[in-house]
């Protein structure tokens, strides 16, 4: 990597220890710089102070859901309102009320966990990152 190219921020919000682990492990292999939450509440600090390019998100998490988290994201301030999501969870998309924090979280994608390999999320990444 040039010494002039900066790495791009990847926060990692998940309250599954081998899960996120396992992301931090693979993302920081892959030359990305890798902040860490476990729950909703932390990574919406983290996410607030350290403004990362794009945000991995699960669902389901003590404290503070994801989908609560993205909303208060959204709201909070500009930056909030525009950076990209990907939600990586073991819930399906069907009830109503994910498609809707879907849709009002944008930009947002959204991955279910069994359907994709580590190798898989992280292209999702740098395609998104590839587009800001």
């Amino acid at each position: 990597m040039a010494e002039d190219q900066i790495k791009q921020k990847v926060l990692v919000v998940e309250d599954d220890l081998p899960v996120l682990n396992a992301l931090v492990d693979k993302l920081t292999r892959e030359g990305l710089d890798v902040v860490q939450a476990k729950d909703g509440e932390d990574g919406l600090v983290i996410a607030n102070n350290e403004h990362p390019d794009i945000i991995l998100l699960d669902i389901i998490m003590a404290k503070m859901d994801g989908l609560a988290m993205m909303k208060k994201l959204r709201a909070e301030n500009e930056w909030g309102k525009n950076v990209p999501v990907i939600i990586l969870t073991n819930l399906s998309p069907d009830a109503e009320e994910i498609k809707k924090s879907i849709a009002e979280g944008e930009p947002a994608l959204y991955l279910i966990k069994t359907d994709w390999s580590m190798g898989d999320v992280v292209e999702k990444i740098r395609e998104v990152l590839k587009k800001r």
